[in-house]
């Protein structure tokens, strides 16, 4: 049997897991919003590069307004900041934990699209999302925080890494608007990549933290190389996996394989982050996979 579609589905939770790890290690090497707008400006130019081999030109300048509306939209909200309170949540508790919540994206991609789009939840499909949430949040309620950690930054990083969660899957139900009629995934991720860095930026600019960037880079010249790394794993082979994975999978099979950087972290998380990981955090975390895979193999 051909299991392309399904190795394609396990490799793009292994490079989605790396990116957790990088950066996890840059945000706290340089911060997360400088992690954010460095890695967006490298996979930027990554996609421009990708795009040119692919269709000579770095955007599709011939696509209508509409789409580069949809998709700027979506790579603002999903990338820009969603992937902002991704990294704080990083930052702030942990890898393991981080990618665990960012697994609530499908539950509220599938929230949204039953309330603004008419798609409707099976009562096999709420259990599914019941059972993910349940995990989630057993997995919160054991978190051991380190004697040193401040006050408060716990939940904090809970906070961010719902609305990372939230963030992911308002971009994506704003991409699949754009991509109607077999729009090239790889030219919307350039538009969603050109918006959020643009954005980003702006931002820095707005804030007086432009200068600052380039200044926290060369006092940290080592991020440079991690930065440009995370950049590559992530929207470039892990994108590149996932869209290999939904082309020769089922969408419900490839989805679930997609939805296991969480359990990959683990061990790593406990033995190169000296994370305490007990019982309660590993059932948890299966429990939130299993939920995942009901929603969408149901």
């Amino acid at each position: 049997m051909n299991f392309i579609g399904e190795v394609a589905g396990l490799a793009t939770s292994f490079f989605f897991a790396m990116t957790a790890l990088i950066f996890t290690k840059t945000g706290r090497m340089i911060g997360s919003q400088v992690t954010n707008r460095m890695r967006l400006l490298f996979a930027l130019i990554y996609l421009i590069i990708l795009n040119l081999i692919l269709f000579r030109e770095p955007f599709p300048f011939s696509a209508d307004s509409s789409r580069w509306i949809w998709l700027s939209l979506s790579g603002v909200i999903g990338l820009s900041l969603g992937d902002a309170f991704l990294f704080q949540s990083f930052v702030s508790v942990g890898p393991r934990l981080g990618s665990l919540l960012l697994s609530l994206a499908p539950i509220f991609g599938s929230i949204i699209a039953w309330a603004f789009f008419g798609e409707t939840l099976t009562v096999v499909q709420i259990l599914g999302i019941a059972l993910a949430l349940s995990g989630i949040g057993w997995v919160v309620m054991s978190h051991e925080e380190p004697a040193d950690t401040p006050h408060g930054q716990t939940r904090r990083g809970v906070l961010f890494g719902v609305l990372a969660g939230l963030g992911q899957a308002v971009g994506l139900v704003l991409s699949k608007q754009a991509m109607a009629e077999n729009f090239s995934p790889f030219q919307a991720n350039a538009i969603r990549m050109l918006a959020a860095a643009i954005f980003v930026w702006i931002w820095a600019m707005v804030e007086g933290q432009a200068g600052a960037t380039i200044t926290t880079i060369r006092q940290q010249p080592k991020s440079l190389g991690l930065l440009a790394l995370g950049a590559l794993v992530g929207p470039v082979l892990g994108v590149s996996a996932s869209l290999l994975a939904v082309q020769h999978a089922e969408i419900g099979v490839a989805s679930t394989l997609m939805a296991l950087p969480p359990v990959i972290v683990l061990p790593i998380s406990y033995f190169f982050f000296k994370e305490k990981v007990g019982w309660q955090a590993i059932a948890g975390t299966l429990l939130a996979i299993v939920g995942v895979a009901v929603l969408f193999l149901a």
